[in-house]
């Protein structure tokens, strides 16, 4: 599963990093060592261009960083209490199950992340791991995303949410944790955001063995534990004699 990550780079450097042009604004969240469920987060989305009119532009497409919020609301939603259970989405039912299964279809997006974490459990306190890459470049962690409008208040400002999809573990990482985010490597992230492919059925498969074999896992302090706490030090690796892990 995923349910925290790390995001410090800035917006720039994440639109140059994944080809798009910034479309954050002034939501554009600081960097964030303890990512959580509810916080607002980056995303990069691939539309067609609308006109004055709201008609979209089948012949181009526009590649932008957005800011949502962790934790999908589906525009049938009542209220958007419901996006703090629905940070995830497995990627073996993504595209059956209801909530989940429009979005995949139409409506998908990458999370840039530094790295995530994942707790392993033992005979004691579970003891986290994080996992990242050697080079310092972004994880595109493959998601979905919803437009919530309020029923209440039709003149509210929507709340654009997002879910992150799940794989199973493999590898090394499945020493730590049965799932994991579904990391796409570069050469997949056109075809994921793609506003015109419907059908992503082969990439919804856990990452290649090129991929996983070139992250990095360490332990790390128990601090990141508390949302309360957010500083570099957290994807830090801590000595194994205090890692409390079993091997």
């Amino acid at each position: 599963m995923c349910g925290r990550y790390a995001s410090s780079k800035s917006p720039g450097e994440l639109a140059a990093e994944f080809d798009a042009r910034d479309a954050s604004g002034s939501r554009a969240p600081e960097p964030d060592y303890n990512v959580a469920p509810t916080k607002p987060v980056f995303s990069v989305v691939q539309r067609h261009p609308r006109d004055a009119e709201g008609n979209p532009d089948p012949d181009t497409s526009e590649r932008t960083v957005r800011v949502m919020r962790w934790g999908l609301v589906p525009k049938w939603a009542k209220d958007p209490s419901v996006g703090s259970r629905m940070i995830n989405a497995r990627s073996e039912t993504v595209a059956t199950k209801p909530a989940f299964r429009g979005a995949v279809r139409h409506y998908r997006c990458l999370l840039p992340a530094d790295g995530w974490y994942e707790w392993k459990p033992g005979s004691g306190p579970k003891q986290p791991y994080y996992v990242t890459t050697p080079d310092d470049s972004s994880l595109g962690m493959a998601g979905i995303w919803a437009t919530w409008r309020d029923p209440a208040d039709p003149s509210a400002e929507p709340l654009v949410s997002c879910a992150v999809l799940t794989t199973e573990a493999v590898g090394e990482l499945a020493e730590v944790h049965e799932r994991m985010p579904l990391v796409l490597p570069p050469r997949d992230w056109a075809t994921w955001l793609d506003p015109d492919n419907q059908d992503v059925t082969d990439l919804l498969v856990p990452p290649p063995a090129d991929l996983v074999g070139g992250l990095r896992m360490r332990p790390v302090s128990r601090a990141v534990n508390s949302v309360a706490n957010n500083s570099p030090g957290l994807t830090e690796p801590v000595p194994e004699k205090d890692a409390l892990f079993e091997s």
